[in-house]
């Protein structure tokens, strides 16, 4: 597979051990031009080279590189940890015209000690939870099929669903869907791919192994999701007039 992005400068990660021993703005903010250069750029760059493969295997999750950037800049309001910023850099690539935690989509960071890759949907609310719960309760054979494929489990490890006790109100407790049903969340997630392949050519072609690996999975999540969008935007609509 050709590449198109021949990976992240060694600064780049070297930018980040250093954040992680002076995490502090009195350090970053004469170095954010060092951020921008050797990470945020390069990560523009990647995003751009992997819509290329999006295109043929998950187009409506094709972005604009610079908008799925997160902010290096941490959100310490409700955390102990009071350090400033991120050591690690990362994107979402949402579903078009949909909420990047609400709906299936992927997500990747890169960081000195971590790469992590991951798809699926990570904080539904009630009522993406529901049309979800539905879909997979009236299409448990698919979804087992999908959840459950020797060579997606090879690649990303097992599902990952943060299960309720009990299966939900509205499903019974011996539905075939019933371990499924349970879930708050439906989500592949891997954080073992050695850091220093982010600064080879292979990088690109082991995302985009995984990425496409998990695609009919982030398919599945996401039909509901659309029809409930329809419905929604429908019934606007409707109130109109």
């Amino acid at each position: 597979m050709a590449s198109g992005f021949e990976g992240f400068p060694k600064e780049g990660l070297d930018f980040f051990r250093k954040l992680k021993k002076n995490n502090k703005r009195e350090w970053f903010q004469p170095r954010k031009q060092v951020f921008e250069e050797t990470l945020k750029a390069p990560m523009i760059e990647f995003l751009t080279a992997l819509n290329s493969h999006l295109a043929r295997f998950a187009p409506e999750h094709i972005v604009e590189p610079a908008k799925v950037i997160y902010r290096i800049y941490r959100d310490t309001r409700f955390s102990n940890d009071k350090t400033p910023y991120k050591t690690h850099i990362a994107a979402s690539l949402p579903r078009k015209g949909m909420d990047r935690h609400m709906a299936g989509g992927y997500y990747l960071s890169v960081g000195a000690d971590e790469i992590e890759v991951a798809g699926g949907i990570y904080m539904p609310g009630p009522e993406q939870l529901l049309a979800l719960r539905q879909h997979i309760a009236a299409n448990q054979k698919q979804f087992a099929k999908l959840a459950e494929n020797k060579a997606l489990v090879a690649l990303m490890g097992p599902m990952h669903g943060d299960p309720l006790t009990r299966v939900p109100k509205g499903f019974a407790a011996d539905d075939p869907a019933a371990e499924y049903l349970k879930c708050r969340r439906w989500i592949f997630y891997r954080t073992d791919l050695d850091p220093q392949v982010a600064l080879t050519k292979e990088f690109l072609p082991e995302v985009v192994k995984r990425l496409k690996a998990m695609a009919p999975f982030v398919d599945f999540l996401n039909e509901p999701l659309v029809k409930l969008g329809a419905v929604k935007k429908a019934a606007a609509r409707h109130d109109e007039f």
